[in-house]
């Protein structure tokens, strides 16, 4: 059985359809993404899953319970993450942690223990008796991590975890959250981070409350992306990335450092063509060859084509 399974899962407010017939499928220990743009409807799909919202139709399954008629015991197997996670800033890690532990926890004991472990995995020891409001950001969301699977949760919904912390705590947490999937935990992320994307065994794509992607990181890149990607080097990259703007053959440039990106509908056809077009305009080519295509390229394509269609 899927630890999370939705068909057909709607939600309408008034005209507006946020979620439109979701079909998902996540099995036990897998981590999911879940992207798309603000508004896209990802945080509406979280809280029906949660069994916070009521779906206008449809059906969903979480850890086995029915998320229209056994919300509430849907409620004591899951975490939840978000990037303003409710922290009490007045209190140390500790007294957070008894407090969240509280919650899911009757037993003292066995919520010491909890406590204990989840400090250990954290690395949150040096910080017991440090308030909350004093943590740095990396700190503050490990914290809120911590809260949120103090009491061992078979699930953990996490909305943007890693908003507003620096690429060093981004790393620190991924790897986590890599130790909780491997203990069998699902997890079920939401990022505008791309490259965050390629560490989740499965993506989905969301755009105006649909599904239009759901696979892989690279089931989603070979399947879904229907252009394809040339890498320019040159000596006078802003005048070739002028020039490359307005080229008939470039349907979208980029620029990402030291070179340029170019988005094209046949790389084997396009490569002489724009050789002899920069040759013509005077701007030298260094290196101009097809490179694999990144999430965030299949994104970006997936939502002009969703948006055009």
């Amino acid at each position: 059985m899927p630890a999370i399974s939705t068909t057909n899962l709607t939600k309408k407010f008034d005209r507006v359809t946020a979620v439109n017939s979701l079909n998902l499928s996540i099995e036990k220990g897998e981590i999911f993404g879940f992207l798309g743009p603000n508004g896209a409807g990802k945080s509406t799909t979280i809280r029906m899953l949660c069994g916070i919202l009521e779906p206008t139709s449809g059906d969903g399954q979480v850890g086995g319970f029915d998320i229209n008629r056994e919300s509430e015991q849907i409620k004591k197997i899951i975490g939840y993450m978000s990037q303003s996670f409710g922290l009490y800033q007045d209190l140390t890690v500790e007294e957070n942690l008894k407090f969240y532990s509280r919650l899911y926890i009757a037993d003292r004991k066995t919520a010491l223990q909890h406590i204990e472990a989840v400090v250990e995995l954290l690395q949150l020891d040096p910080y017991r008796k440090q308030l909350a409001a004093n943590l740095s950001g990396g700190w503050r969301q490990r914290l809120a991590l911590a809260c949120s699977v103090v009491h061992r949760p078979q699930l953990i919904f996490l909305d943007e975890p890693t908003a507003g912390i620096d690429p060093v705590s981004r790393r620190i947490l991924w790897d986590l959250l890599y130790e909780l999937a491997h203990g069998g935990t699902t997890l079920f992320i939401t990022t505008h981070h791309m490259e965050e994307a390629e560490r989740c065994n499965k993506i989905g794509f969301i755009w105006k409350g649909n599904l239009v992607a759901c696979d892989t990181p690279e089931g989603v890149k070979q399947g879904l992306m229907h252009e394809q990607i040339l890498s320019l080097k040159c000596p006078d990259l802003n005048s070739a990335y002028k020039y490359l703007r307005t080229h008939g053959l470039v349907k979208d440039v980029n620029l990402y450092g030291d070179e340029i990106n170019l988005v094209v509908e046949n790389a084997a056809a396009a490569i002489p063509e724009l050789k002899k077009s920069l040759a013509a305009a005077h701007l030298m080519v260094e290196t101009l060859e097809q490179i694999q295509p990144s999430i965030e390229d299949v994104f970006v394509s997936l939502s002009k084509t969703t948006s055009n269609g």
